[in-house]
């Protein structure tokens, strides 16, 4: 089968219209992978990753490609199920890849475990600077939330570099704000990091 890529549309659609990947140093690399499955050892890929990173975006928008197969929750399979459904890949052709929360993924099943230790290994690493600004920024237009600049510099050296502390932190700057009835400046954002990550957040001079 003559090499082919995949197109997944991380940043296509356009801002404030539902979930999107957010690319970013901790996840281009599974991005350009699924891009491109012809590359992967025995035609499967492992994705692992923390929660909220985009696991479950990334399964959907490959197994919408033609040939292309996701399993979400595969840490969760019967692993005789898995390895049939593994084989079955091999034999009709296409691309697997399979999702897993568990971080190592203990495999009793021996045949299954040589099978996947072969695969594509991919991992979805904690945001950086520059992707916890992008989260921030994208949670933020989801929910119709207007963050001034001065609010996200105020965020960004302060909130939890977790793909879910960020989501957390956005919904409860949203929800204070429409609870107080007032936009989300600096010290109503102080307010929802104190709350969110339980410590007290110095005032800006």
């Amino acid at each position: 089968m003559a090499p082919r890529q995949t197109i997944l549309p991380f940043a296509a659609q356009p801002a404030g219209q539902g979930e999107r990947i957010v690319l970013g140093a901790a996840n281009r690399t599974v991005a350009d992978a699924l891009a491109d499955p012809s590359r992967w050892p025995y035609r499967t890929a492992v994705l692992a990753g923390p929660s909220r990173a985009g696991k479950s975006l990334f399964a959907g928008w490959f197994a919408a490609q033609p040939e292309c197969a996701a399993i979400d929750g595969a840490d969760g399979w019967d692993e005789t199920r898995l390895f049939h459904r593994w084989n079955a890949v091999q034999q009709d052709g296409g691309y697997l890849l399979l999702i897993t929360d568990r971080q190592p993924w203990e495999i009793a099943l021996p045949d299954l475990r040589s099978r996947l230790g072969a695969a594509l290994q991919l991992e979805i690493s904690e945001p950086d600077d520059t992707l916890a600004a992008g989260l921030i920024a994208h949670h933020a237009e989801r929910r119709g939330l207007v963050l001034s600049e001065e609010a996200r510099a105020y965020l960004l050296p302060r909130i939890h570099r977790t793909h879910a502390g960020i989501e957390a932190l956005i919904a409860a700057i949203d929800r204070l704000s429409l609870e107080r009835k007032v936009p989300a400046g600096v010290g109503l954002c102080r307010d929802a990091l104190e709350g969110v990550q339980g410590m007290l957040q110095p005032r800006l001079l």
